[in-house]
């Protein structure tokens, strides 16, 4: 593997040689547009979004308060992962725990919980495994960045329509058409910690709408050595993690379409060291890793029976597999244990749906989806010598059934009603209903004033009911856990404030019961999971946004998001909860330049800890974009946290440490070349 990526890495100064050395330097303005450029002032402003509601709706519609990241923002501001698009967010914040990242919404946090509560779609496709039901946002995400459209996010409880993990929100990621890749485009970036990447993608299209799309991605990072004070000792290398914070991975992708019919196909993995010694294991081994797998395969139909009904159906098959190498002390013997944890699930099923507008004022959704989680496997052994620990399989088979209806009551209000029924064989009165209710005022031209209500829920994963280890430190099974639950209550108002700029004020409460919480249990010493707490949240979010109708004009987005969440038994803030988020993004050209200019600047108030609290921090990223600078080719250059913030993140009780440090200073440099 070293060798494979040193060669890649060869391969990508050399491109960035040929592209610098060989290049004209002016090109006219009107020669670069990119794909979004000069849309008309009214189709800005009426943004169509498909997530909230399972059709096509303008986002004033929704019964949500939606928000679209663009690909233009990607440039604009150097995202690397998708974990950043949706840190610009109201209410989000991010946190790194050195092998995965999480999102926080509206307040929630839960350290150790690898985004269980949202749900992550790409194109319409559930990417949710049923063994940790977690949604991947940094680089272990299935795609490639540079293959994204846009991504709506959905706040507030989706499972009327989209069933578990849909809790906090709905997360999808719309990838771009094979039309935009009438050129072969590659891809190369470098940057610090010994970070590099490579892309390439080719798409092809024809005038009857046929199409394919075909998208390689290969990345490395060596990581830095790591200081972390709880193990700085002569023993543990005085506290640094040599070359452990590592990260490398692969992407392919593959999607068309040929009349009615559509396909996407694509595999992702990612290795991933650990620095951090988490699971009480030995500090600074190297042998410390996780390896995540990704597969997937979506089939759709797609057809009109009558003029006012279509049909969409699907076929799926998904396959995941996390791999996790740790490495702990025999306290008997002072030998080192080699742990092996496997988990691995796949699953494939099907759903209908059906869209009409054949009764007047109404739009009616009505859909059927059933799924098969077969196997789902978890297995854990020491390696030398052998010891089996566990070895579990289970199955479980999910089937629902949905409803919406959208009406239309005169010129000035829509009534959003939905209700979904799904049962899962794996739990024990596992049939649950989950209504919806929207009403939508359009007040004036400008104004749109929106109250909604919802529930939504969470099912226990695999991991948590079979995962069952003996001895100290252990687990053991819970077979009566049941499902989280949330009800929501949210105002929304969205003023158009000019023809290129709008507000959103948005106040919710949302009350959350049967937590799922890992506990010891004091009979037997072991961890074992259980719906203990409740919580409520209430806050308000304020977000502006502002752009140029016609592409290289500058564009704002700004918002503030104040949140309060408390346990609703003795009243304390829950851990990892922000009562402040402040944001603010800016892309501005250049005068007298071909470059433009990405400032994104955060500020997230103090959290509480296991133990105390961190502090708050700002940070401020800059990129600098131009796709004149070498023709057929766009140039960026990134420097993230500006001024070299300290700042940490607080993390769970599977770590010594009550909060994990996060990156100073970075950079980056990337191109895209096409031909």
């Amino acid at each position: 593997m070293k060798n494979t990526d040193s060669h890649l890495y060869k391969i990508l100064v050399f491109w960035v040689f040929v592209l610098s050395s060989g290049s004209t330097w002016a090109v006219k303005e009107s020669e670069v547009l990119d794909e979004l450029t000069c849309l008309s002032i009214e189709s800005l402003l009426n943004v169509k979004v498909q997530t909230a509601s399972k059709f096509v709706q303008q986002i004033k519609e929704a019964p949500s308060a939606v928000s679209v990241i663009t690909s233009k923002e990607i440039k604009y501001f150097g995202w690397r992962t998708l974990g950043d698009m949706l840190a610009a967010l109201p209410g989000m914040h991010l946190n790194n725990d050195r092998n995965y990242l999480q999102i926080g919404a509206r307040g929630f946090q839960r350290p150790s919980q690898i985004n269980s509560q949202f749900l992550l779609l790409v194109d319409g496709h559930r990417m949710n495994d049923p063994i940790f039901s977690q949604a991947l946002i940094g680089k272990d995400f299935y795609l490639d960045l540079g293959l994204i459209d846009r991504v709506e996010y959905v706040p507030g409880p989706g499972s009327s329509i989209y069933g578990s993990n849909a809790f906090f929100g709905v997360i999808n990621v719309i990838t771009k058409s094979a039309t935009a890749y009438r050129k072969t485009e590659i891809s190369g970036e470098v940057g610090s910690a010994g970070s590099r990447a490579a892309s390439i993608t080719k798409g092809w299209g024809t005038t009857g709408g046929n199409e394919l799309l075909l998208s390689a991605t290969h990345f490395y990072a060596d990581g830095k050595d790591l200081y972390f004070p709880e193990f700085d000792t002569s023993e543990q290398n005085n506290g640094v993690a040599d070359g452990l914070d590592y990260e490398r991975g692969k992407k392919i992708f593959i999607k068309g379409s040929a009349g009615p019919l559509s396909f996407m196909l694509g595999h992702s993995e990612r290795t991933k060291g650990i620095p951090t010694a988490s699971y009480e294991q030995v500090f600074n081994d190297p042998r410390s890793s996780t390896v995540d797998r990704q597969t997937l395969f979506n089939l759709g139909y797609q057809t009109t029976l009558t003029e006012s009904t279509n049909l969409q159906s699907k076929i799926f098959y998904n396959r995941f597999q996390y791999t996790g190498e740790y490495v702990s002390e025999d306290e008997a013997t002072g030998n080192s244990i080699h742990n092996h944890d496997l988990s691995k699930a796949s699953w494939w099923g099907g759903e209908l749906e059906l869209v009409s507008t054949r009764f007047v004022q109404h739009k009616l959704l009505a859909g059927l989806r059933f799924q098969k989680n077969q196997p789902m496997v978890q297995k854990n052994w020491d390696v030398y010598p052998y010891s089996l620990e566990l070895d579990s399989q289970e199955s479980s088979r999910e089937i629902s059934v949905y409803f919406q209806d959208e009406i239309s009551i005169g010129d000035s209000w829509l009534l959003n009603l939905g209700v979904r029924h799904e049962n899962n064989s794996a739990l024990a009165n596992s049939g649950r209903t989950l209504p919806r209710l929207g009403l939508i005022y359009q007040a004036t031209p400008s104004t749109t004033i929106k109250a909604l209500y919802g529930k939504a829920y969470r099912e226990p994963n695999a991991f948590e009911l079979y995962y069952e280890l003996a001895g100290d430190g252990g687990q053991k099974v819970n077979p009566d856990l049941q499902p989280e639950d949330i009800q929501t209550y949210e105002m929304i108002v969205e003023h158009k404030l000019t023809q290129s700029s709008h507000v959103r004020i948005s106040a919710y409460k949302n009350d959350v019961s049967n937590l799922i919480t890992q506990v010891t249990d004091p009979a037997d010493g072991l961890l074992v999971y259980q719906n203990l707490e409740r919580a409520i949240a209430k806050g308000v979010e304020l977000e502006w946004l502002s752009f140029c109708p016609c592409g290289y004009g500058p564009f704002w987005r700004a918002s503030y998001s104040w949140q309060r969440v408390k346990d609703a038994a003795t009243g304390e803030t829950l851990i990892n909860a922000p009562r402040h988020l402040g944001k603010l993004f800016v892309s501005l050209p250049i005068p007298e330049s071909q470059w433009r200019m990405g400032l994104e600047a955060q500020w997230v108030s103090a959290r509480k800890a296991r133990e105390g609290g961190v502090g708050g921090y700002a940070l401020a990223n800059l990129t600098f974009l131009s796709s004149t600078f070498i023709r057929n080719a766009e140039i960026s250059a990134s420097v993230y946290n500006l001024f070299d913030r300290k700042y940490a993140d607080p993390v769970g009780e599977e770590f010594l440490q009550n909060a994990l440090a996060q990156d100073d200073r970075t950079w980056r440099v990337k191109i895209n070349y096409r031909f």
